[in-house]
C-alpha cells in the first residue's frame, strides 16, 4: 500500500515513492517499458492521476493507493 496525504498522485509520483526509479526524468525514459495496469487497463502516462483504492501493478508488482 502507498499511502497519500493528497487527493491523488501521478504514475510518475507511485514510480518514484516505490522506488522503481529514482527521478522524473528516469519516469520519461522508461516508463514505455514497463508494464503497467492501472484498475485492470494498461497504463503509460506518467501523469496519469491515481486516487485512493486504485490498484496497480508494475511489472508484476502490486501497489495500491490509500489515503
Amino acid at each position: 500500500m502507498t499511502k497519500i496525504n493528497t487527493d491523488y498522485i501521478t504514475l510518475g509520483q507511485l514510480l518514484k515513492i516505490e522506488n522503481i526509479v529514482g527521478s522524473g526524468g528516469e519516469v520519461k525514459l522508461i516508463i514505455n517499458s514497463l508494464d503497467i495496469l492501472v484498475n485492470g487497463v494498461k497504463e503509460n502516462r506518467r501523469g496519469r492521476k491515481l486516487y485512493p483504492n486504485d490498484l496497480i501493478e508494475i511489472n508484476g508488482q502490486k501497489f495500491t493507493i490509500e489515503k
